[in-house]
């Protein structure tokens, strides 16, 4: 088994198209990486491909939490990012199972934060104009012009505020309280930066290419959305009314 400081927290709901492929991907690169997949309760079979790679090929590298049923982005990251703080990684990465985000990147994301100094790395789509292959302009309009509302409302300077390809140092998710993290969607991942960003951690926007997945289905809806929208307004006064943690040395 090879040893790892950092975990790369995946959820999935139904993904059996892509996981193998995405954790192969992952396990292929010459930097040591273990994958912990949060699997909420996936009827086409998704845990019982993780749990064959478990025990035939990659056991202690790969881990498995199931799920009983689909009970939001959000709280499948807060259960691996508790996962995680139990063990000892000290780097924690969120990453979709659909190849949208490049397994090759998770290198960058690290050396952001391990040799460059940063707590909290973001795959951005938007730091350097517009990276989104194969996306519909539709939704790369409404993504992009989130992000500018988030920015807008909140003064908070990142250009990809919903980018869901990070890596966080250990210190920001034993600082930041994880059980006071309200939203479950979309506005999940805007409330974790602009929290970590009111703490005074550093932050940088390593820009990535976001490709659109090949197989399986999208799982975003118009309520995901609408939650960002009216949770941004809610953390813009957050940031006025609430007393965030001091990092600790």
């Amino acid at each position: 088994m090879k040893q790892s400081d950092s975990i790369v927290i995946i959820p999935t709901y139904n993904e059996k198209e892509n996981i193998e492929k995405i954790i192969r991907a992952i396990f292929g690169l010459e930097k040591s990486f273990h994958i912990l997949v949060i699997d909420d309760g996936s009827p086409d079979g998704t845990a019982a491909i993780v749990r064959s790679l478990m025990a035939n090929e990659f056991g202690g590298q790969l881990h498995l939490v199931e799920r009983s049923g689909k009970l939001g982005l959000g709280t499948a990251y807060i259960a691996g990012f508790k996962w995680a703080l139990e063990r000892d990684y000290e780097y924690i990465f969120e990453m979709d199972a659909d190849f949208s985000h490049d397994p090759n990147d998770l290198p960058r994301l690290y050396a952001a934060c391990k040799d460059e100094g940063y707590d909290v790395a973001i795959g951005s789509r938007y730091v350097s104009g517009v990276n989104v292959v194969n996306w519909p302009i539709g939704r790369v309009l409404m993504s992009y012009f989130a992000s500018k509302y988030v920015r807008l409302v909140t003064g908070f300077n990142v250009h990809d505020t919903t980018a869901g390809f990070k890596c966080y140092k250990r210190r920001v998710l034993q600082t930041i309280e994880l059980d006071k993290i309200r939203f479950k969607g979309y506005a999940f991942q805007i409330e974790m930066k602009y929290t970590a960003y009111k703490i005074g951690f550093k932050i940088k926007e390593v820009s990535v290419i976001f490709v659109n997945r090949q197989e399986g289905v999208s799982k975003m809806s118009g309520g995901i959305f609408g939650e960002a929208f009216f949770g941004v307004m809610k953390l813009r006064w957050d940031g006025w009314t609430r007393k965030y943690p001091k990092i600790k040395d």
